[in-house]
């Protein structure tokens, strides 16, 4: 090939090159100049910037009655529950556990203190036939001394012989006179004390049948007070790593278990858990939009009043249990149809900057590595990069790259619709 030939070919293939250079730009062009009117846009604004952080809550009372499972009671069975969100008056019956094996056990005790008290009798009666015994026997003893020392009276006109027998047998009557007295103290005492163990097993034997009444009646709960019945969460029933469920007859329950909660509904507020990410943003008396997931009608406002100086383990949170601060938030505003346990809506505001620049966060775009907008002209759009210098629900704040009064795209318009 000649020379001239092949300068030939270098002249079309850089022509050819400069016109596919070309036709990407005007289709790059064409892409982003697509017609303003069938693009969504929104208006750069100077505002102030509201930073808001959201959770989830749910109501609470700050002043509740818990009603817990009697200690001692042994296997607790639940046989009889009040229904959750019952209204309640002050005596009537919330929980009932099973009292078969105490009854049981209050029959036996019964009838081991009516043995008691037969050994009682029975030892009373036996103390008291030998005393009587015993009585009878000293006062024979002392007949006998009496007769001896009469017969010893008479040593002047017996012989020395009958005088000396007469002294013998008054020494043996004393003595056995001394000896009966000392078996009817004897017999006295051990009687006594006989008759004390007796009692002290009829004590034992009436005290636990007192406590088995008090336990029994101890198993039978009714509501201290008016209130609407909160049932508790049953930490033992389903597996190791759930939040349990709440408590229904035929669930077991162990010794001093919170079953029942009766809030003061004059005292309800809600409760949060904060990240311990988010700490440093939230402080008391941050205003607060609570929205109740049953009462989708209306919105509440509350502030913070309380948040827990230290971060404690979230178990309800799942596993890995995360570690977060408590948070309590008073109601501005109450409702008659609140109740303790509804779920709720929490958006806290934590910062606020006036004069700020601000768009949607939907007209701002990640494009190789950095944010962008694409700011109206005429009919067309213009891609520029921004600095975003705060981001929160339903705003940015820039902080560059945009000036007030400008319209910028909400969606891509480089982006086939």
């Amino acid at each position: 090939m000649s020379e001239k030939t092949k300068n030939g070919w270098r002249r079309w293939g850089f022509a050819g090159a400069g016109l596919a250079a070309a036709f990407a730009g005007v289709f790059a062009l064409v892409r982003i100049a697509r017609p303003a009117s069938t693009i969504p846009t929104a208006e750069v604004r100077k505002g102030e910037f509201t930073g808001f952080l959201v959770l989830r809550g749910e109501v609470q009372a700050a002043r509740s009655t818990l009603v817990a499972a009697p200690y001692g009671g042994g296997d607790l069975n639940i046989v009889k529950l009040a229904h959750n969100g019952a209204q309640v008056k002050k005596g009537d019956l919330l929980v009932q556990f099973d009292t078969a094996k105490t009854d049981q056990e209050l029959a036996q005790l019964r009838s081991d203190l009516n043995a008691a008290d037969a050994e009682i009798e029975q030892t009373r009666a036996q103390a008291r036939m030998k005393e009587e015994q015993d009585t009878t026997d000293v006062m024979k003893a002392r007949y006998d001394v009496e007769a001896a020392k009469l017969d010893a009276s008479k040593e002047e006109i017996l012989s020395k012989i009958d005088g000396q027998e007469a002294k013998l047998k008054l020494a043996d009557a004393q003595q056995a006179l001394a000896q009966k007295e000392a078996q009817l103290k004897s017999d006295k005492a051990g009687d006594a004390a006989d008759l004390e163990s007796k009692k002290q097993k009829r004590d034992k034997a009436l005290f636990q049948i007192n406590r088995a009444e008090r336990i029994i009646a101890s198993m039978t709960l009714h509501a201290p007070s008016d209130g609407l019945v909160t049932l508790m969460t049953n930490w033992r029933a389903g597996g190791p790593f759930s939040n349990g469920s709440e408590f229904k007859e035929g669930d077991r329950a162990w010794a001093g278990a919170a079953i029942v909660e009766l809030p003061d509904l004059s005292t309800l507020q809600v409760s949060a858990r904060v990240d311990e990410i988010d700490r440093g943003r939230v402080k008391i008396g941050d205003a607060t939009v609570v929205r109740v997931d049953a009462l989708p009608d209306r919105q509440f406002n509350a502030h913070i009043t309380r948040i827990s100086p230290l971060a404690s383990t979230d178990f309800s949170a799942g596993w890995p249990f995360p570690r977060n601060f408590k948070t309590e938030l008073a109601l501005d505003q109450v409702d008659p149809r609140l109740r303790p346990g509804m779920s709720a809506n929490l958006r806290i505001t934590v910062e606020r900057v006036p004069n700020s620049l601000l768009i949607p966060p939907e007209a701002a775009f990640l494009k190789s590595g950095r944010t962008v907008a694409y700011v109206r002209h005429g009919s067309n759009f213009e891609e520029r990069p921004i600095e975003v210098a705060r981001r929160s629900e339903g705003q940015l704040q820039v902080a560059s790259g945009l000036k007030p009064g400008e319209v910028v795209a909400t969606r891509d318009p480089t982006q086939n619709q």
